[in-house]
């Protein structure tokens, strides 16, 4: 059996996407500031900033 105790990796992945796209509850953001833990939180923000600014290189190197 699994005992989990913490949050979950889909938690902090929307964590992440509602913090990059700039809307969050209050109550939202005080639950997951109880919950989540700063190292995967950190990981996952600069992996998904890794992507979008990669989406973003590929995007204009295909217009332009």
């Amino acid at each position: 059996m699994s005992n989990r105790t913490g949050p979950s990796w889909v938690q902090t992945v929307r964590t992440v996407a509602w913090s990059l796209i700039g809307i969050r509850n209050s109550s939202k953001h005080g639950q997951d500031q109880r919950a989540l833990r700063p190292l995967p939180l950190i990981f996952t923000a600069l992996g998904a900033t890794l992507l979008f600014v990669l989406a973003l290189m590929g995007l204009v190197h295909w217009i332009a």
